[in-house]
């Protein structure tokens, strides 16, 4: 079963948060979350909530049983809306403050904890090497 969050209007750029995002895509909800706690990044805190926000969606909604078998298989960050402000300069002018926002969606997704073994590794285990 795929469980969904998604936050949006974050006050944080998405070049930044993807940076966050790529650290923990692909990976068991349980090392995500470590890697969040001690990364120094202020999207790690966002991303970190999201993520026990989705997890307490799979729990609640999907009835998951064992939170460990969750894997985040989709982590997107996209562009929100600006905010345009201003910033007073010499001579009566003006520059433009662009403050970025974006979009953050976590998908996660139920497999086995087990890895299937295959008939390369099978016969690895019997000849001993």
């Amino acid at each position: 079963m795929e469980t969904k969050a998604k936050l949006k209007h974050v006050r944080t750029s998405p070049r930044k948060a993807r940076l966050v995002a790529d650290l923990i895509r692909e990976r068991k909800v349980g090392r995500a979350l470590d890697i969040l706690h001690f990364t120094n990044k202020l999207a790690a805190r966002i991303i970190e909530k999201l993520l026990k926000s989705a997890i307490a969606n799979a729990q609640e909604n999907n009835k998951v049983d064992d939170v460990d078998s969750l894997v985040i298989s989709k982590i997107t960050v996209d562009e929100g809306p600006t905010w345009k402000r201003q910033k007073p300069r010499a001579r009566g002018m003006s520059s433009a403050i662009l403050k970025r926002t974006s979009h953050i969606t976590i998908v996660l997704e139920e497999r086995d904890s087990k890895p299937k073994k295959t008939k390369k590794a099978i016969s690895k285990d019997v000849k001993g090497r």
